[in-house]
């Protein structure tokens, strides 16, 4: 909810550049994630990882910024779902990356969800396809930043994985957002710190399901992103979508879905085989 929440603030916001937004987000990431990891006595640049660090930082942040336009250019609906896209990128280049197997049923999900953004374009011109290829890139950006999340996991506390997004994405974007600066005016003053703290909510919130839950229980919920943007997009902003973009939508989140299930499925039947093997002739 809190990031459905922050996904409307930047729709809210089509007077203030994307780079704006996301500078306004780092810095007030920065100041939460610092204190935190202050207050807890963790050193907040690492253990060493830096490079996995530095990577995730990089891709983070221009996914971020990236994502941040789509959601003021695209209907809101159509903008998140192909952001969901990222599940399927993190296993791709996961097979590229951590050389973890990619099996066929997976490419067939991939196909499976990509055949459901061009349905999402359909045959009209409401948006060009440009804007859908931005919004793919993101979500391609988002699933090497996780691939970055996973290595960098290994040695490191993850609110330093999390703090090192603004701590690289700050001095890059400064000069370009001072350079091209919009002054806020008004609400927009609100919104725009509004979109920091509900970002840092939010992700307090998903570390601490994961943490006290099974990720098999907790991931299926962050698919109701989607429904939120769609009551949101119609409620708040008066977007309509065709029936072709509704089934495309569905068809995205069936092969996030069923990658999901799939992954699942085939995590527990290794935990049972290796389980298995503690028996006499297992």
């Amino acid at each position: 909810m809190f990031f459905a929440l922050m996904n409307v603030c930047i729709k809210l916001l089509p007077g203030i550049p994307s780079y704006e937004i996301v500078l306004f987000r780092s810095v007030i990431s920065f100041i939460l994630s610092l204190t935190l990891l202050l207050r807890l006595r963790i050193f907040p640049f690492g253990k060493g990882n830096y490079f996995y660090l530095i990577m995730r930082g990089i891709a983070g942040s221009a996914a971020l910024l990236i994502y941040f336009y789509t959601l003021q250019h695209l209907p809101l609906a159509t903008a998140v779902t192909v952001q969901y896209l990222s599940p399927l990128f993190t296993v791709l280049f996961a097979a590229f990356l951590l050389k973890e197997k990619l099996r066929w049923q997976q490419w067939i999900f991939l196909l499976l969800s990509f055949a459901g953004v061009v349905l999402i374009k359909g045959f009209g011109n409401d948006f060009p396809v440009s804007l859908l290829l931005l919004g793919m890139l993101s979500a391609a950006l988002t699933g090497f930043a996780y691939n970055a999340v996973r290595k960098a996991g290994e040695t490191e506390h993850a609110l330093v994985v999390v703090f090192y997004l603004p701590l690289v994405t700050i001095p890059v974007i400064t000069p370009f957002a001072v350079n091209n600066w919009v002054m806020p005016s008004g609400n927009e003053w609100l919104l725009l710190i509004a979109v920091g703290l509900l970002t840092q909510i939010a992700q307090v919130y998903q570390t601490r399901a994961y943490q006290i839950e099974m990720a098999s229980r907790v991931t299926p919920y962050t698919f109701l992103g989607i429904v939120f943007a769609i009551i949101f997009g119609i409620f708040i902003f008066h977007e309509h979508y065709t029936p072709t973009g509704y089934l495309g939508m569905i068809i995205v989140m069936t092969g996030v879905v069923l990658n999901f299930f799939f992954l699942n499925r085939l995590t527990s039947l290794r935990r049972l085989q290796a389980y298995l093997r503690h028996f006499p002739g297992g």
